[in-house]
């Protein structure tokens, strides 16, 4: 959960620093963001099949070392595969923002900070797979403690480039991409030499004969981990989506939406993480055709995830203001943005627990490596409910960005209770005993 928060609070930093900038420059920072989240939400969610894969073998016990080994180099291929398509789509980030009818200005400058923010990618990604294999032997430690140095790290060098300080020149936007990918390649670089000189982990010879192919195991990542990247895409493609609706409604709501969704975020982070323990938990009671550990793991990280949701909904509720002048000045200029950030959190505040829920529901069901069936839960419930609800009462009834957020909340409550209906059921539909 710590490392999940440090991992978001890197990015609240940029958020802030960008704030600083003016409300243009954040809405134009926003939709760069926001089209970089979309596109390598599905290659994560490939990656994350690599934890419930680990995992498994660890608690089968058989042959686990070779096991685990197989699935970190493929995972790592992988990585590099999905990140070359998506720094060439970034690297023309201006006419695809164009493209989804978005002002000159804001394409411009989006693009902008988008040529240095593309290179966090592939960084990026290798530290999802070097954290997936810490998370699987249970030992998230140092990726707490790297990714708790990231902070303060990225915080001075992107503030220097900035706006200019400590003898660099003042690069703006494209000052914090760079920025951000100089602290990520540095993540990568920390946890990558942790793993090969901690006792526990070296003799797992991650890097050994990294050259050789496995197209079995490479194939069977995918057929595990396209779903899940599919389901994780289709509820990021959404708030990615979202942020481009707002763009039609101009730069205040952009940056509005941007200011509330980072909050939203923060809190997402320990339902996220708590899900991934609950992938790597009944993943292992999984390995051993342990039904009792499945449940206790399952129904423990779910009821943990909805206590820490129902306490963040109070506070978002109570103080919505406090929360948005957090990022930015609260004066006269920000006025309008202010004012739409607070109401499109108190929208947030309502769909807190939900969001709880169908994201450790996700994480239980991949344990059991099951990810087909709630990769269609996602698309129904996000595009279909979700986006249509939002895109009907934004328009339709001229709600405008609180009904795009509205319709965000009703998404996620039916995902939620679609993906509970499912784990509730695994017995039945013979989850649990299935042959993986």
């Amino acid at each position: 959960m710590l490392a999940n928060l440090t991992m978001q609070l890197i990015q609240a930093t940029d958020v802030i620093l960008l704030g600083w900038l003016g409300p243009t420059e954040l809405a134009a920072a926003a939709l760069g963001l926001s089209l970089s989240f979309g596109m390598v939400l599905f290659a994560l969610g490939v990656l994350t099949a690599s934890s419930p894969m680990m995992a498994s073998a660890l608690g089968a016990r058989f042959n686990s070392v070779r096991d685990v080994r197989r699935t970190f180099r493929q995972a790592t291929w992988a990585a590099v595969l999905m990140a070359v398509p998506t720094m060439i789509v970034l690297w023309n980030a201006e006419h695809v923002i164009l493209a989804f009818g978005q002002t000159s200005e804001l394409a411009r400058l989006g693009g902008w900070f988008l040529r240095g923010y593309m290179w966090v990618i592939p960084s990026w990604m290798l530290f999802q797979v070097l954290r997936n294999f810490a998370s699987a032997l249970e030992r998230p430690g140092w990726v707490l403690a790297i990714s708790a140095a990231g902070i303060p790290l990225n915080a001075v060098i992107s503030w220097a480039l900035i706006f200019g300080h400590l003898g660099l020149p003042a690069f703006g936007l494209i000052g914090g991409g760079i920025g951000s990918s100089i602290v990520w390649f540095a993540m990568a670089t920390a946890l990558a030499i942790v793993i090969l000189v901690d006792r526990q982990f070296r003799r797992f010879h991650l890097f050994g004969r990294f050259w050789r192919p496995d197209w079995p195991r490479f194939r069977q990542l995918f057929r595990l981990g396209g779903p899940i990247g599919l389901t994780m895409g289709f509820e990021g493609g959404v708030f990615s989506a979202a942020a481009y609706l707002m763009g039609l409604f101009g730069a205040p709501s952009v940056a509005a939406h941007q200011i509330a969704l980072q909050v939203a975020a923060t809190t997402f982070m320990i339902p996220l993480a708590l899900g991934q323990a609950a992938t790597v938990r009944v993943g292992l009671a999984y390995g051993r055709k342990d039904a009792d550990g499945i449940a206790l793991a399952g129904w423990t990280s779910f009821v943990l995830s909805i206590g820490f949701m129902a306490v963040m909904a109070a506070l978002m509720y109570i103080f919505p203001r406090d929360l948005i002048t957090l990022f930015l000045d609260d004066t006269p200029t920000n006025a309008t943005v202010i004012s739409l950030g607070v109401s499109f959190l108190m929208v947030a505040a309502l769909f807190q627990i939900v969001d709880g829920a169908q994201v450790v529901g996700a994480g239980m069901l991949r344990g059991l490596h099951d990810a087909r069936v709630p990769m269609m839960f996602a698309l129904f419930g996000y595009w279909a409910i979700g986006l249509g609800v939002g895109v009907g009462l934004a328009f339709a009834m001229d709600w405008r960005g609180i009904g795009i957020w509205t319709g965000l909340a009703a998404g996620l409550g039916v995902v939620a209770i679609l993906m509970m209906w499912r784990w509730s059921r695994r017995d039945r539909l013979g989850l649990v005993g299935r042959t993986h």
